[in-house]
């Protein structure tokens, strides 16, 4: 019986781990690389008709040339919010307004920057890799009832094993993507 909870459970565990993965890579595609995308203006949020609400919902988001967002703001009423929204946003783009078309030129990175953005994409995957941990400890506190449930020696060694292998896949995908965004991040 136990063993059976432990397949469930082992199953669980991974979709845990792969949703640390996913948040990795959703906070990677908000580090500037100094190429524009769209998925850098997902964590802006704006305070339209009353509560704060996502850029993307206030208007199209737009990569018309490869150092150049825009964003056609629907209500003209908004235009001056979203401005407002970017320029606080901590991305370091100053808006220029062309009536309801809001365009972000991204400036070069220097070297500089390229560094601390590097070391901010570190943080991103240690938290990640916590989280992965996070998710071990979790399913070895489970094992450890199993035990204590009458799981064998053999079974329990099975699964420890198991989990492990899980925890150095993801641990492994998380240094990866890690590895890939900083040369993304120091390519000129």
């Amino acid at each position: 019986m136990a063993e059976d909870e432990l397949e469930i459970d082992l199953d669980d565990l991974t979709r845990r781990m792969d949703g640390a993965m996913v948040a990795l890579k959703h906070e990677f595609s908000s580090l500037r690389t100094g190429r524009a995308s769209a998925s850098m203006l997902e964590p802006v949020m704006v305070d339209a008709y009353g509560s704060m609400t996502p850029i993307n919902q206030v208007g199209t988001v737009n990569v018309p040339e490869p150092r150049m967002v825009t964003i056609n703001v629907w209500d003209k009423a908004l235009v001056n919010k979203v401005e407002k929204a970017i320029m606080e946003s901590g991305l370091g783009i100053n808006p220029q307004t062309n009536g309801t078309i809001i365009m972000l030129p991204i400036p070069e990175l220097n070297e500089e920057r390229r560094r601390e953005l590097t070391k901010v994409a570190a943080q991103y995957a240690e938290q990640a890799r916590i989280a992965v941990r996070n998710v071990r400890r979790d399913g070895m506190e489970q094992l450890k009832k199993a035990k204590n449930a009458g799981m064998s020696e053999d079974d329990n060694k099975v699964w420890h094993d198991e989990i492990q292998a899980l925890t150095d896949k993801h641990i492994a995908q998380i240094d990866k993507a890690l590895e890939t965004k900083q040369a993304e991040i120091m390519q000129v």
